[in-house]
């Protein structure tokens, strides 16, 4: 590791000669499989940037000139080669390093990513800027093959085109391999690129999937793409010259390819082609149990874990399964996150009735008011954070149409090492306000799965949210039973206050009530809230509190304000969640309880609120 320790910033990389990058490019790799052995973290997609990031730094003259990652999981590299080697020690851990750039972290980190397909808009944002502010650098956005199947990156594309007086670099890094395995169109266009065999494939995909058109316009592009005689792409076709592919690892190649570019003005688009988990067996022949691995021994590799608890994610693949048994209305949809949302058996099992519809969460919302429209029962499966990303198209497409559209809602709350740019903070907030839609949150494995098949049979929109991760441990009902909609139960009852709790904080909540002698109710909905539970506690106790994994403001916890004030009922209201403010990566369960919503932090806010001695009303029974 002698040489990479002499690395300290991009101009130590510039400063050597041309013979010692590949040795450095080795060193970086090792250097990266052992840490991320160490602390856990991205692995494969960072394995696969190696020669890529050591070229860009190399022949650009950052961080003057921009380099904008997107996604950001394959950024370790850069992290390290820009002054950060000793942080990867801290990687993911609470005040520690981000394993995505972030602007706040480094001057190098010039734009903060995290979500998919936002490279090219950023890039092109920051190459108008040089041009409006007669600067002369470059900007680079370096994005996956998976990442260009979203729309954003095509309407970024569609927009530089039309400037030919930029500084503006597309890397297109084709490792055949996104987080799931590529999928669309757009996936079999670059692989045709790759194999040369263009016409043959174009034929016989043509004449089952292609319409007339569309069939026409690809056998125009046969005599630019037989032979891997590629002058005029689909990528020229939007204004940008097209360069490539050239083999990603190759150093020889990669740095010369560069500087030409450099040199050039207008729109550029490289595609380098490379492979996930390069230089590490095990992690090249499965990319994707590679993909975000804890901590492991690099000379062992992976080894199965012992069985334990079974996650919410399971959970959910079993019930999607057992209800497409049940039901042959039912088809799942996932946006490119086949094995993250447990889809992987459905896919098995009935793979007519799967749709990975690739990095494209507005599509795939809309994907699925379409085939509600035509009497099929869809599953949207989709992290709570990437459910964001579909919001017009949820209430225009879905709500405002009240089509029956099942979403399961992964990920939701707090997720640990990912930190703010995956947390699923807001969807109770952000689902609550949509008219026609039904929001419930989980706060077991067993009602996870009630609740799903209670969204499913509901006729219209619904959302189940359920945490990252294993739950209490809940034995599971294989029965495919629902709960009556808008109705919440009482879990405890006690004397003096009532603990409202939504979720994912039932569990804290009745340990805090032992303290307390608290009555508590497992709420269940968000929407439609059980109004009449409100008022019978409302009348009952001498004070309300309410407890949800979400965002305070707008929450579950408003909705409680909202009805009380609605019945005309006064009465003391303590709402506990989550903060107004972004909660950066750590420990989950030493999030929450910064956070106070863990049972000790619970106990402390409410006694804080109303004294040692709490409010007393006895319970009317």
């Amino acid at each position: 590791m002698d040489l990479l320790k002499k690395i300290n910033t991009p101009d130590d990389v510039r400063r050597l000669p041309r013979t010692q990058l590949q040795s450095l490019a080795d060193q970086l790799r090792n250097f990266v499989l052992e840490s991320v052995s160490q602390t856990g973290g991205h692995l494969s997609s960072n394995l696969g940037t190696i020669e890529l990031t050591i070229a860009l730094h190399y022949v650009f003259n950052t961080p003057e000139d921009r380099i904008v990652w997107d996604v950001g999981h394959q950024t370790y590299p850069h992290k390290i080669l820009t002054g950060r080697r000793d942080k990867m020690a801290v990687l993911r851990q609470f005040n520690g390093m981000s394993g995505f750039p972030r602007r706040a972290e480094s001057e190098y980190d010039t734009f903060g990513t995290a979500h998919s397909s936002t490279s090219i808009s950023a890039a092109l944002g920051m190459a108008m800027a040089a041009k409006i502010k007669g600067e002369s650098r470059h900007a680079i956005a370096v994005i996956g093959d998976g990442a260009m199947t979203a729309g954003m990156a095509f309407e970024a594309m569609n927009n530089a085109g039309v400037h030919d007086d930029i500084n503006l670099l597309v890397v297109l890094n084709d490792n055949d391999m996104s987080i799931s395995p590529p999928v669309g169109a757009l996936n079999r266009y670059l692989a045709r690129l790759m194999s040369g065999k263009f016409y043959a494939t174009a034929k016989n995909v043509g004449k089952t999937v292609l319409p007339g058109p569309v069939l026409e316009l690809a056998k125009r592009f046969e005599e630019h793409a037989k032979g891997m005689v590629v002058p005029a792409t689909m990528f020229e076709e939007f204004g940008f010259n097209y360069i490539g592919p050239i083999d990603g690892h190759d150093l020889e190649s990669l740095i010369p390819t560069l500087q030409n570019l450099k040199n050039l003005r207008g729109p550029q688009f490289l595609h380098v082609v490379t492979k996930k988990g390069q230089g590490y067996k095990l992690a090249e022949a499965d990319p994707v149990l590679y993909h975000g691995p804890g901590k492991f021994n690099p000379a062992e590799g992976i080894k199965p874990s012992a069985p334990g608890k079974k996650t919410y994610t399971q959970v959910f693949g079993d019930w999607l399964c057992d209800m497409a048994s049940a039901d042959k209305r039912l088809v799942g949809i996932t946006p490119a996150m086949r094995e993250g949302s447990g889809m992987v058996r459905f896919e098995q099992c009935f793979p007519d009735r799967y749709f990975d519809v690739g990095i494209a969460e507005q599509h795939a919302v809309t994907f699925a008011a379409g085939l509600a429209c035509e009497g099929l029962k869809p599953v949207v499966a989709i992290y709570s954070t990437f459910l964001q990303r579909g919001y017009d198209q949820l209430i225009h497409d879905v709500a405002l149409q009240n089509l029956d559209v099942t979403f399961a809602l992964d990920r939701a709350g707090l997720v640990g090492a990912d930190g703010a740019t995956h947390a699923g903070n807001y969807d109770l907030a952000y689902l609550r306000c949509i008219p026609n839609m039904v929001v419930m949150a989980a706060s077991d494995e067993n009602e996870c799965r009630q609740m799903l098949s209670t969204a499913f049979h509901y006729d219209g929109p619904a959302a189940v949210r359920y945490p990252r991760g294993s739950g209490i441990g809940a034995n599971i009902d294989t029965a495919l039973g629902t709960i009556p909609l808008g109705t919440g139960e009482i879990r405890r009852r006690g004397n003096g206050i009532a603990i409202l709790a939504f979720g994912t904080m039932v569990a804290p909540s009745l340990a805090a009530a032992e303290d307390l002698d608290a009555t508590v109710a497992n709420m269940r909905f968000v929407k439609p809230l059980d109004v009449e539970l409100v008022k019978q506690l409302a009348l009952s106790h001498a004070a309300l509190v309410t407890v949800e994994e979400g965002a305070v403001m707008g929450g579950a916890g408003a909705a409680v304000a909202e009805a009380l004030a609605a019945a005309g009922i006064v009465k003391p209201l303590l709402i506990l969640g989550l903060p107004d403010k972004f909660i950066d990566q750590g420990d989950c369960a030493q999030l929450l309880a910064m956070c106070g919503l863990d049972a000790c932090g619970i106990t402390a806010s409410i006694r804080q609120r109303f004294g040692k001695d709490e409010p007393r009303l006895v319970v009317n029974n």
